[in-house]
């Protein structure tokens, strides 16, 4: 136990002793053999059952069986209960085993694969799993890494190795590790097999990025990073072989380490439903009290004048023991309240709606041949749900594809497009790009514009020369060249390659790189410099340096980075230089370029060979060796002379501003967290809609303190609680904020706002005491946008609006930097992009592009939580109609726990007679198609406000379940009464009883599925039909005479169904039954369809009138921003159009103007859906829109030549829209009368386009459209020239 227990205690530090098996044994290190799989096939069936029984209904279940072994207090069958309890448990487990077989298969595979093992001097083949710590193995090109390595040795100069890291972080771009020098010569297997150093390291982490320990040998020692190390997971590329030492193995390797469980989601759905159960099992417990109270009361006063011939079961002695023992019957009988198919059916719906997610082809993107991958099944209907959008910008919003746009060199600006003049050339005037083809190095794909570059480079420009020469030396990037000139550039970020692309063209190109120089031809002579020290970037210091000797002897760093870090880094001499290359950065960075500063800095020979050694000494630091180096770092990064500054164009994703612009309609609210600098950010923000020039303001949160954070925040929420005073939209303020479902006063206000905050800020802001003040102010904004922010300031604000809001939230994005942040949230989605596949296998559901949201979201989240709502409330119904009867029953047969149903019965009913409809339903049901879905984004706000499944929806269902039972059982049970068969014999007996009211149940419940099913396939048909159908198969077959005389105990009614059913009477009563059941449901929903109908009844029934109608756009007065559409049949005014849109203009205003005016009068204005009739009876619109509108006040635009001006009044002509044939064409109010062109025909279709020119103007203050002079005034209020388009 002893040993054991050291074995598991966690390492301190690891020593490791090469070619030492026996000494490395006794520390008792992992093998490298991995495990994934749970079971194996001893352990598979207790283990397995003991994980189903942790679940509180499962063991519920085995509790009521263990009641029906008991015959005092059981009057069902132990079948009743086992049969659908095997079920569930065989299915589950039957999915669990079938998991873990891959899993083994997966095992199996990677612990057999073969690598060479140098034993006794001798390269041996053995199994990854027989590989141990201290092992050193062989590896060859195109190999996976066996396990943790130092590397030794290699067939490359200087020990390098090249490896590509796709399995660890997605990124396929090869990466460049080194034997330190000392084991690089170690190349024979002589030689290895005689190396007998010990390294002394860190313990197993999950730190990808970081390795510290030292090796000792030859009583020296010599430090180790991570440069030396190959992680399991990788693979060799272009060496030819390498040597490497086993530090870590199996479950201790990085991979390993990094491949433990995420911690597991629930959805909202699943909370209530735990809540739910809870409820009905209290509700159970009641109910067995109450007819248990019963029982005693009846044993006292009636049953005790019948024990001559009805006694009391032996044991029982009293009325009180009687009644107990019936409690726990009841508890039996009525156990169905509590439904044990209820999870399994949820897990099965929600497999199918993953499913559909995978198949769905509109999400599938054709160029990268990725599918849409739903990577969970336990989230589904939450993608209904989201209020809050959190999204990374490079590479999610953007393609992460960079393209080098300008450069600053020495207070010069380079990136204009120019025209042949040299002037400034507009977009639309695209002149040819420079052409490079003096440089046979080029790369051909690369494009610029300005060929004042080129010109200053061939000129012999210094700086020019200094600017793309640092660009070819400071970087990472590993050059490939497959054939004489042409080259291929392996980068570790899109960043770099385009920078390295930019100074190959330009004539500096970097051909190659060894552990110690630099080759770059500079315009076309080839130079070699010395590469001294490479400070490698990171997030803390967001920059990376070389320092580098030049063949004149001379030694030189250069720098690249955020210009944060760097602008306070220079020299003071350069602060004129240092201020008009911040003008071109915020020029650039306004236009959402990326950007980075250029520096450099002369080291004196005597500082730099004192600098080194310290590097040195730091880097054998046992301890705090980071630290050490970040200050050496930060001493020579300083009085650096500034060269210039790049920018970097990334370009929107396809179809980004229209998702957000429907997601925004949604109600769903999106932050960009971002770690690039605020003008690109903000930029980025206007060019994908979420900043818009009509928003009231746009708050930009700077502050360097906590104090200057919170004054500036609680200045923000001054303005907008000042502008919540007057609405101006008609609402009071008290009407909004009592509608509002948030806590907070400020999400009720008027107005659209922005924020944007900055990375330092946001540090104060998120600290306990400001939190709160933050997050109000952020949320009672239309769109956030934090810049300068960290992977853990990402899933900090996450954790934020977790905390404090009762909202669903997602995050995306498409890197390693993102993972915290997807982890975080209740949904996380992974872009699999650019920056590998860290993202994707940290999330929930993952896609290529950032515009699949929207479908994501719209069609399959919101069909995915109507199907599950309707399912649940369907579900808990159904079996709440059934077991209620029992209940009843239990007044009537002296409360003696006898069923009214046969057990054969209770036993399919869930099983059989209806679990296949509803899964159905659960499954392919929809309210509208998916087009509607994603046209109108209204549709999905029920989700985000929780009301198609909640708890008063839970007790709606439990009372219709109730009313229904009580039908179910009275009315039959009235019939029966005095009911006669055709013989004229007493009717009345109770297995003709239990027939009659068990196929009324079977009836109602499916008319009941075929009301709630919206969408029918032939599935529903099949499933809904083949149920009937198998009831009464069933029900003749257990009252035939062949079950009979097989089993005479189990099936002695012989003949009852067909005698029962052979009676008008019975179906008379099953017939009542079924319409008092069903019809106050269908007139509850014919009068609320009518009366007070749903958006998405509003819409489907617009659809329905409009199949083969066509889409036209309205008109966009000047100063607005929006979208519409609206739905027409061809050839004439619908009765019916609908209108889907978004925006406000820049000033409120109660007027509005041309066909949009009169729309927004008619359908926009309105709080909820409406009708409005329009100068016509013909002429219907229906809201689908429910925020206020605001018009523009444009100045008045100048009559045209040939029109005479208003005689009582100067006003402007305007173009109105199409009218119909009875509006007139002339103004009465006016000298000056309009004239229409094309002349408007009674009765005649209306023309493409109609132009009236009008020179009157009607007095303001005409009220709400109610003719043609109303609708002309409302028009002639503003200047300007309109024309629609119908």
């Amino acid at each position: 136990m002893e040993r054991w227990a050291a074995r598991r205690a966690p390492e301190e530090e690891r020593r490791v002793r090469a070619n030492a098996r026996e000494y490395n044994e006794k520390f008792q290190y992992a093998s490298n053999c991995i495990k994934t799989s749970k079971y194996n096939i001893i352990t598979f069936l207790p283990v397995n059952l003991f994980e189903q029984f942790q679940e509180v209904a499962n063991t519920y279940f085995l509790f009521l069986l263990i009641l029906q072994l008991i015959p005092q207090i059981s009057s069902l069958s132990w079948f009743t209960t086992i049969v659908p309890l095997v079920l569930v448990l065989t299915i589950t487990a039957v999915k669990d085993a079938t998991d873990d077989y891959f899993r083994h298969k997966s095992d199996n595979q990677v612990n057999n694969r073969q690598s060479q093992v140098l034993i006794g001097g001798v390269l041996r083949q053995e199994q990854w799993m027989n590989v141990r710590v201290g092992d050193i193995i062989k590896l060859e090109n195109n190999q996976f890494v066996a396990a943790d390595l130092l590397l030794l040795s290699s067939s490359e100069p200087h020990g390098l190795c090249y490896i590509e890291t796709a399995e660890l972080d997605g990124e396929t771009n090869m990466k460049v590790r080194q034997a330190i020098p000392v084991t690089s010569e170690l190349g024979d297997t002589s030689k290895l097999a005689r190396f007998d150093g010990e390294v002394i390291c860190e313990p197993p982490n999950n730190k990808l990025d970081k390795f510290g320990g030292m090796l000792y040998w030859k009583e020296n020692k010599y430090p180790l990073s991570n440069q030396n190390m190959l992680l399991r997971g990788c693979v060799l590329r272009n060496t030819e072989w390498c040597f490497g030492l086993v530090i870590f193995a199996g479950p201790d390797t990085k991979l390993m380490q990094n491949s433990g469980r995420t911690k597991f989601k629930r959805t909202s759905i699943d909370r209530l439903m735990n809540t739910l159960v809870l409820w009905i099992f209290g509700f159970l417990v009641c109910m067995g009290v109450i007819l248990a109270i019963g029982n005693a009361i009846w044993e006292h006063e009636v049953g005790v004048c019948f024990q001559i011939y009805l006694p009391w079961d032996e044991g029982v002695h009293s009325a009180f023991f009687s009644g107990f023992l019936s409690f726990w019957s009841y508890i039996i009988i009525l156990n169905t309240v509590v439904p044990i198919s209820l999870y399994v059916s949820v897990e099965v719906i929600r497999l199918g709606h993953s499913y559909f997610i995978n198949w769905d082809k509109k999400m599938y993107c054709a160029k990268r041949r990725t599918p849409a991958e739903a990577r969970t099944t336990t989230l589904n209907e939450e993608l209904g749900q989201v209020e809050y959008i959190f999204s990374d910008k490079t590479g999610t919003l953007t393609q992460n594809i960079m393209v080098f746009s300008k450069c600053s060199v020495n207070g010069h600006s380079y990136g204009d497009m120019q025209d042949v003049l040299g002037h400034k050339a507009e977009l639309r005037e695209r002149p040819e790009p420079v052409d490079f083809s003096f440089n046979p190095l080029a790369d051909p794909r690369f494009q610029f514009w300005d060929p004042s570059l080129l010109e200053a480079v061939n000129l012999g420009d210094p700086h020019v020369h200094e600017f793309f020469r640092l660009l070819s030396l400071c970087h990472t990037v590993m050059s490939e060249e497959k054939s004489e000139g042409e080259l291929y550039y392996k980068a570790q970020s899109p960043d770099e390659g385009a920078l390295v692309t930019a100074a190959r063209n330009f004539g500096f190109v970097f051909r190659s790189r060894t552990p110690k120089t630099i080759t770059v031809h500079e315009l076309g002579r080839a130079i070699t410099y010395q590469l001294l020290a490479i400070l490698d970037f990171n997030n803390i210091r967001k920059r990376m340096s070389v320092i580098v000797r030049s063949p004149e002897g001379k030694i030189r760093l250069y720098c690249k980075g955020a210009d944060t870090i760097l602008l306070e880094r220079l020299h003071p001499i350069n602060q004129d230089l240092t201020n008009v290359t911040t003008d071109h950065l915020n020029e650039y960075a306004g236009e959402g370029l990326r950007t980075l500063v250029l520096a450099y800095k002369d080291l004196e020979e005597s500082y730099y060979e004192d600098w080194s050694e310290r590097l040195h000494r730091a880097g054998s630091a046992p301890e705090a060796r980071e630290d050490y180096l970040a200050r050496l770092y930060d001493e020579v990064e300083h009085d650096m002379m500034l060269l210039g500054a790049t920018a970097i164009e990334d370009k929107l994703q396809q179809g980004v501003p229209e998702t957000i612009a429907i997601l925004t309609l949604a109600n769903i609210k999106i932050w960009v967290l971002t770690g690039d600098k605020q003008e690109t950010a903000v930029n980025i923000g206007y060019s994908c809609k979420m900043l818009t020039d009509d928003m009231t303001e746009v708050f930009v949160v700077t502050g360097h303190t906590v104090l200057e954070v919170r004054e500036e925040l609680r200045k923000a929420r001054e303005k907008m609680m000042d502008a919540s005073r007057s609405m101006g939209n008609g609402f009071s303020y008290q009407e909004k904020l009592s509608s509002s479902k948030f806590t907070s006063v400020l999400e009720a206000i008027a107005g659209e706002y922005a924020l944007v905050i900055n990375g330092h800020s946001l540090a104060h802001a998120l600290e306990a005491d400001m939190e709160v003040e933050f997050l109000e102010t952020a949320c009672a904004c239309k769109a956030v946008i934090c810049c300068r922010v960290t992977p853990l300031q990402k899933a900090q604000v996450v954790e934020l609006v977790k905390k404090y809001k009762k909202a669903v939230t997602l995050a995306i994005g498409d890197g390693a930097n993102d993972v915290s942040m997807i982890k975080t949230a209740h949904i996380g989605v992974g872009i699999s992009g650019q920056e590998g596949i860290q993202a994707v296998l940290a999330s929930d559901y993952s896609f290529s592009q950032f515009k699949f949201l929207q479908r994501l979201l719209l069609v399959h989240g919101r069909w995915s939580y109507l199907r599950m709502c309707k399912f649940l409330c369907y579900f808990f119904y159904k079996n709440f109609a059934f077991t209620m009867v029992h209940f009843w029953f239990g007044f009537f047969c002296g409360f003696s726990a006898q069923t009214v149903y046969d057990q054969y019965f209770i036993t399919l009913y869930n099983i059989v007679y209806t679990s296949l409809p509803v899964l159905a339903m659960g499954v392919f049901d929809q309210d509208v198609p998916e087009q509607r879905s994603m046209e109108y984004p209204k549709l999905y706000e029920p989700g985000q406000l929780n009301l198609l499944f909640n708890k008063r929806e839970f007790f709606i269902c439990i009372a219709q379940g109730i009313y229904t039972s009580v039908l179910m059982f009275f009315i039959p049970y009235g019939v029966f009464a005095d009911a006669t068969r055709d013989d004229g014999a007493q009717l009345a007996d109770y297995q003709s009883f239990a027939v009659t009211v068990a196929t009324s149940l079977v009836i109602v419940v499916s008319v009941q599925i075929g009301l709630d099913t919206g969408f029918w396939t032939a599935i529903n048909h099949f499933f809904i039909w083949g149920s009937l159908t198998a009831y009464f198969a069933i029900l003749f077959a257990m009252h035939s005479d062949g079950l009979f005389q097989m089993f005479p105990n189990q099936f002695r009614f012989v003949g009852n169904a067909q005698n029962t059913l052979a009676q008008p009477t019975v179906w008379l009563t099953i017939a009542l039954t079924t319409v008092v059941c069903i019809m106050p449901v269908v007139a509850f929903r014919f009068l609320k369809l009518d009366l007070k109908p749903e958006l998405s009844d509003t819409v489907r029934e617009c659809g329905l009138g409009s199949e083969h109608g066509s889409t036209v756009h309205v008109p966009t007065p000047e100063g607005m921003r929006f979208w519409g559409s609206l739905t027409l049949s061809p050839g004439h005014v619908p009765r019916c159009a609908t209108l889907s849109w978004y925006g406000r203009s820049r000033r409120p205003s109660t007027g509005a103007c041309g066909v949009w005016g009169v729309w927004a009068r008619a359908v926009l204005a309105m709080p909820s859906p409406t009708r409005r009739v329009l100068g016509s009876s013909s002429c219907r619109a229906r809201t689908c829109g429910s925020a206020p509108w605001h018009s523009p006040a444009s100045p008045p635009a100048p009559a045209p030549a040939g029109l005479r001006p208003c005689a009582r009044r100067k006003a402007a002509t305007a173009a109105l829209p199409a009218a119909p044939a009875a509006w007139p064409t002339r103004c009465s109010r006016c000298e000056a009368g309009g004239v229409a062109s094309p002349p408007v025909q009674p009765g005649a279709c209306l023309p493409p386009s109609l132009t009236v020119a009008h020179g009157g103007q009607a007095p303001p203050g005409g009220g709400p459209v109610g003719g043609a002079e109303a609708m002309w005034a409302q028009v002639l209020r503003f200047g300007g020239v309109w024309t629609a388009a119908v």
